[in-house]
């Protein structure tokens, strides 16, 4: 495999829709979702008020546990219990004198969720890690015994907000708060994104757009950040794709199914014949399609994505495209991109309510936590050890053929632009663009 990636060189662009294409506010589409959640506890299960009251401290939690990978090597160097983070000796207590969570070779291994354990990885999902933690925090509280049965709770309220009905019927908190004020949630794209979609389907790419958000939603969303006329932008559209399920049910895949007013037609489609927007399906029969539509017997595909769960796993490892993974994080390191002048910013108005009161966003480096892509084991005693590389960033490594903070970051780049790619030859720091993550420039010198 060449140790470069061109756009150039494929003949299929597929783009994932949320925190991909479509950039949000962080800051206040975070604080929406935990009060969507946190707000169905209080209302409909007797949850405590005090969920609903958070401090700009509060808004530092983002994840539990967090794993370093050292070659085959992995265990838990930080950890909490509700928000209070575990000492050394507490974790070891906990995960044993090695660390190793129990769980951890079937997440590795498959990168999904189980009756065992629930894999947050995106930013839609951070804001349930934190509220879980407050609720851990509300029943030491009270002196109740913490077990598992809030999670039926929690998922009692994802359901109150986000089912397939929530959009069109205006239940929950969020939906109805985003149709009411997109703006207030969605960052538009610059004209330069539009240019670059509409340039590589000039070129005789395929385009597509495959996320698991249902149609209505993606079209609020769509129409706003790309407008009006987005369909025109791509060949074929797959809504409510139930991702990572399109690339791994296999050979039980779902089927393909048409869309009348948003509705999905209860007749699944028993393969792909055209282009056009769809609900559901699968990668086989996709790929069937995109032989047919690029004259290829084996087209080449890349796919933007910021889950490593639904989008980069899945795609290279069954589909065996490749695969471009936005991470957002890699801005507060230092890698942000340079904004094109008519890309908005986000508003004044949000910057005075929530940096007056200390309120980062999500995708800044943690106090608690620290680097997403590094951090220092420390003994028994408290000494720091060697830093280590975190298992989200040796995910990266092994699952992406690239990484980069955004998609405004490259398209200014003309599509024949050669990026290094992430490769078990090269440095840790090589398949970042425009640059890595000051804490792995770091790492990589103090294994230079």
């Amino acid at each position: 495999m060449s140790e470069y990636f061109s756009l150039s060189d494929c003949d299929v662009i597929g783009f994932d829709l949320d925190h991909t294409l479509c950039r949000y506010h962080l800051k206040e589409t975070s604080r929406l979702i935990y009060e969507s959640v946190a707000r169905y506890l209080v209302e409909h299960k007797g949850y405590d008020k005090d969920l609903l009251t958070l401090s700009p401290a509060t808004w530092d939690f983002w994840c539990v546990p967090k794993p370093a990978n050292c070659g085959r090597c992995t265990w838990i160097i930080l950890a909490t219990h509700g928000t209070h983070n575990l000492s050394t000796e507490e974790i070891m207590k906990h995960y044993g004198p090695k660390r190793e969570w129990k769980h951890f070779n079937s997440l590795n291994t498959s990168y999904t969720r189980s009756a065992k354990y629930y894999f947050y990885d995106n930013y839609f999902d951070l804001p349930g890690v934190l509220l879980c933690a407050r609720v851990v925090d509300m029943l030491h509280k009270r002196g109740h015994e913490v077990t598992s049965d809030f999670w039926k709770d929690m998922l009692a309220a994802i359901d109150h907000n986000y089912n397939t009905s929530a959009f069109r019927e205006d239940a929950g908190t969020y939906f109805p708060s985003v149709k009411r004020n997109p703006g207030r949630y969605l960052q538009p794209c610059s004209e330069s994104v539009k240019t670059w979609l509409r340039s590589m389907k000039n070129a005789g790419k395929v385009l597509l757009l495959i996320t698991s958000s249902h149609s209505d939603y993606c079209r609020l969303v769509c129409e706003h950040v790309l407008g009006k006329d987005f369909e025109e932008m791509f060949d074929i559209i797959i809504t409510n794709a139930l991702k990572p399920g399109f690339f791994s049910l296999v050979p039980h895949q779902r089927p393909f199914r048409t869309l009348v007013n948003d509705v999905e037609d209860s007749e699944g489609l028993p393969c792909l014949e055209k282009p056009g927007w769809y609900s559901q399906g699968n990668w086989p029969h996709l790929h069937e399609l995109l032989k047919s539509m690029t004259g290829k017997p084996e087209p080449k595909v890349v796919y933007f994505g910021d889950s490593m769960r639904s989008d980069m796993f899945p795609a290279s490892s069954y589909a065996k495209w490749e695969t471009v993974m936005i991470v957002e994080e890699a801005e507060g390191e230092g890698a942000a991109a340079a904004r094109s002048a008519e890309a908005p910013a986000e508003p004044q108005e949000k910057k005075g309510k929530y940096e007056d009161q200390g309120m980062k966003t999500p995708s800044a480096t943690s106090e608690q936590w620290g680097s997403y892509f590094v951090d220092v084991q420390r003994s028994p005693g408290g000494e720091e050890e060697c830093p280590r590389l975190t298992w989200c960033c040796h995910s990266i490594h092994t699952y992406s053929t690239m990484a980069i903070p955004s998609v405004e970051a490259i398209a200014d780049l003309p599509l024949d632009y050669k990026f290094p790619r992430f490769s078990p030859d090269k440095p840790r720091t090589t398949g970042y663009y425009p640059r890595p993550p000051d804490s792995l420039l770091k790492w990589d010198q103090s294994h230079s």
